[in-house]
């Protein structure tokens, strides 16, 4: 998703069961999101992504228990017929009806009418799509309030490869097994990861969302801080409804725009959806999974996976390692010769380019992350959510959980104690950024300065112990 790194990123803020971490721009899922809040290596907290809604509900379901007893169907192989409403909406054009009973919204819309008209979307589409539209206050509300507190990442990894998540995705890869066959064999990306993103998007089919598409982008393009994005989006959606792959009511999703099994919002459905059966469709919104199956894989083989790879080894890091080496890549044979070695259980690729990770700083799980780590994070740029797809699809395939042990102790910092770190950062002459509570690039080299002038490992990993400690 080089629409905007990652198609399916808005599927994030809306579906995801898992609501953990730093706020991360939506990719369209796969479009790369971007983190905006957190360390480097927080989990994602869906705010704009392919896998939106209804997320925190999967998770709420997950909680509850029981493993799934229904998953979506098997496909069929049959061709469907285009909408019926949408090809009534080519043959002849609605009258315009604008009115909402919100001014500013019907202002807004007939602006983005004409807008829309110079992109290529034609009178009957507009009018069967946006006639008698309404803004949706919830939706609003719902972007606005996000959560004070990421979650650790080790809470986003409890969620995320579950127990119960494990035992729905080796159903899935049961009863799916001859459609990944082809899936496997067409696009040469491991059916396992597959499955992974579909777990974590909408687990497994069954939280696709039912959020009306056409009216929850049409709010966040007239209010959101993110305007310009969602406007995008809904010239994306009447592009993919005037194709004839879906009509305005059946094209639904969560609440900020993604859609189907794997959550693609409307830019990277565009780019990378593929029609597997070649029933004329590109069919995301069905129970049938097919075309979201296949289409994620057609999203990751075009982004660079490396079939049979790892994305990435638990490994081992010697006594008296310089921890300034995280996030720095290097060849296999150099990290080998730094004394680096896989966790017991695991095996190092014998070559291959690989980033050294502390996901929870240097009292957690070291991780070296390879080529198909970034290729994730096409999809969602987030390192937890990565980490997160590619645990599962390990698990998937009889792999163990993680040997080295999280720091369950700590927590991540608010943006109220992020702004706090900044400025004693700033007053001990380590930090000139600005004080607003987002810990990127600059912050982190701060902070590796103090820990290294106070004699603590520079690993530059914000968490509350370390607040605390920078208080004294």
């Amino acid at each position: 998703m080089d629409l905007r790194a990652g198609f399916l990123w808005l599927c994030a803020a809306c579906l995801l069961p898992i609501d953990a971490g730093a706020n991360v721009d939506r990719s369209p899922r796969p479009h790369s999101r971007p983190v905006s809040g957190g360390s480097v290596l927080t989990p994602p907290t869906r705010a704009a992504t392919p896998i939106e809604g209804d997320e925190r509900e999967t998770t709420r379901a997950l909680a509850r228990g029981a493993v799934l007893t229904g998953l979506a169907p098997a496909v069929s192989q049959r061709p469907q017929a285009r909408p019926v409403a949408l090809a009534r909406a080519t043959r002849a054009s609605a009258p315009v009806i604008t009115a909402s009973g919100n001014a500013q919204f019907d202002r807004w819309l007939a602006g983005f009418r004409s807008r829309a008209r110079q992109a290529g979307i034609s009178e009957p589409v507009l009018n069967a799509s946006l006639n008698g539209i309404r803004p949706n206050s919830e939706i609003l509300q719902r972007e606005a309030h996000q959560p004070e507190f990421s979650r650790p990442i080790w809470e986003y990894l409890d969620s995320a490869v579950s127990q119960t998540r494990i035992a729905n995705g080796q159903r899935a890869l049961r009863e799916h097994r001859r459609l990944l066959d082809e899936i496997e064999a067409r696009y040469n990306v491991d059916r396992e990861v597959v499955v992974a993103v579909w777990g974590l998007e909408s687990s497994f089919g069954t939280l696709r969302g039912r959020t009306a598409i056409i009216p929850a982008l049409a709010t966040l393009a007239m209010s959101s801080r993110r305007a310009d994005f969602y406007e995008e989006q809904l010239i994306g959606a009447l592009r993919i409804i005037q194709s004839g792959d879906v009509d305005p009511s059946h094209m639904v999703g969560s609440w900020a725009g993604a859609m189907g099994h794997t959550q693609f919002i409307p830019t990277s459905y565009l780019a990378y959806a593929v029609d597997f059966r070649g029933d004329g469709r590109r069919d995301i919104w069905s129970d049938d999974p097919t075309d979201s199956l296949a289409s994620t894989a057609a999203y990751l083989a075009s982004h660079g996976w490396q079939r049979g790879q790892p994305w990435g080894v638990e490994v081992v890091i010697p006594r008296n390692f310089n921890p300034r080496l995280a996030n720095t890549s290097r060849s296999v044979g150099e990290w080998r010769q730094l004394g680096v070695e896989p966790q017991r259980g695991a095996t190092l690729p014998r070559s291959g380019e690989a980033t050294l990770l502390f996901p929870a700083g240097s009292r957690g799980p070291a991780i070296l992350a390879f080529q198909n780590f970034r290729t994730i994070k096409r999809y969602n740029n987030a390192d937890a959510y990565a980490i997160a797809i590619g645990h599962l699809a390990d698990r998937l395939r009889g792999g163990g959980g993680f040997v080295g042990t999280w720091p369950r102790d700590d927590r991540p910092l608010s943006r109220t104690e992020r702004e706090e770190l900044q400025r004693i950062l700033a007053r001990a002459g380590h930090y000139d950024g600005t004080i607003d509570g987002r810990v990127g690039q600059g912050t982190l080299s701060a902070v590796r300065d103090w820990q290294a002038q106070n004699g603590l490992p520079p690993d530059g990993y914000v968490s509350l112990a370390l607040l605390q400690r920078m208080r004294r």
